[in-house]
């Protein structure tokens, strides 16, 4: 008997092993490698041999500090006020280049709010890889709960015999199978700021009264616009994920759902939504890794601009690493990213998890 589930054993670890030395090779390796570049100063190309710098990338990457500007006053002690009215402050760089305040040499504002008489700034040592995180998280928090609420719909609807309902399943899935490149371009001639798709509609609609809205050229603007993009590029994919859950739920479930006289709102609660708590977990799981990875069309359709409000941290971990040649800090933002991602996988299986 032992022998025979040592037999088996080998078997299994012997159709499992291509797969696992291709996770080992192509993921498990890289990652620690990446690593070991983001403790040095690695450049792609440089005659300076590399240096050990330790935890300096990540330093230089999360650095924040809050600091306090007092109003600017006149001699006699009254307030100065700038054309418009706003308060007089002095400018950041009076502080972040001084010699009397050391450590915050080489910091730039992030964003400031008033708080009385005087401002609090947030600086940061490095202000586009903050906007990058920021824009990064709130991507997730939009794109992943919509995204997977609208393809859960669409599951439910196409989850019915009807005549026809394989059309719309090829129709709601076809955006999927497309190259995101293509679907980057396409979006970016529909948001086009002159005589765009979008502004003729809403022009049409509004018989005239819409002034034209230059989509990816308004930082206002620029990331919504590619949320709405990505969560319609890859809510047939979800989609058939929610359905692929939904046709395991036993028929028998709602028929006595029906018996009972439950609405459709109490089957839904009470029947399809059990079911579908393996599936729940996948489809947010693979959402947030998605969301987290928004790099094509930000390199297609802004190259994140306008006024890098659309920076990402895999943008910039590309852009650092291929586009300035820095590779240390590159892999600093990737490990970072990955930290990350790992993290809030943990923590929504954890959430999510059998409770009893």
């Amino acid at each position: 008997m032992a022998t025979k589930l040592m037999r088996s054993n080998r078997a299994g670890w012997g159709f499992a092993l291509p797969g696992v030395g291709l996770i080992v090779m192509f993921i498990v390796l890289p990652f620690f490698f990446a690593f070991y570049l983001s403790l040095t100063n690695q450049r792609l190309i440089s005659p300076n041999p590399t240096q050990w710098v330790g935890l300096e990338n990540y330093r230089s990457l999360l650095s924040l500090a809050v600091i306090t500007l007092e109003p600017e006053r006149a001699e006699d002690g009254t307030i100065l006020r700038a054309q418009d009215g706003s308060i007089a402050y002095p400018r950041v760089r009076t502080i972040t280049r001084s010699d009397e305040f050391p450590h915050y040499r080489g910091m730039g504002e992030w964003f400031r709010w008033q708080s009385g008489e005087t401002a609090k700034v947030v600086i940061a040592r490095d202000v586009v890889f903050m906007k990058a995180l920021v824009n990064t998280v709130l991507f997730v928090l939009v794109v992943a709960p919509v995204q997977a609420t609208l393809a859960l719909g669409l599951a439910l609807l196409i989850n019915q015999k009807l005549r026809g309902i394989n059309l719309f399943r090829t129709i709601y899935f076809m955006p999927v199978v497309v190259s995101i490149v293509v679907v980057a371009l396409l979006w970016r001639f529909i948001y086009a700021g002159d005589n765009g798709l979008l502004n003729s509609i809403l022009g049409w609609l509004s018989f005239g009264a819409f002034d034209p809205v230059d989509w990816l050229g308004n930082p206002a603007t620029a990331l919504p616009a590619i949320m709405a993009m990505s969560i319609w590029q890859a809510v047939g994919f979800h989609m058939v994920i929610w359905l692929s859950g939904l046709q395991t739920i036993s028929p028998t479930l709602y028929e006595a759902a029906r018996i009972e006289g439950a609405s459709k709102w109490q089957t839904f609660r009470y029947v399809t939504w059990p079911g579908l708590r393996n599936t729940a977990v996948l489809i947010l799981i693979v959402i947030t890794m998605q969301a987290f990875a928004l790099f094509a069309q930000i390199d297609v359709m802004t190259n994140g601009g306008p006024r890098d409000s659309t920076q990402t941290l895999v943008f910039q971990a590309v852009e650092r690493g291929y586009g300035r040649q820095d590779i240390s800090g590159g892999s600093t933002i990737s490990v970072i990213l990955f930290v990350i991602v790992l993290s809030i996988s943990l923590i929504q299986r954890w959430l999510t998890r059998e409770k009893g």
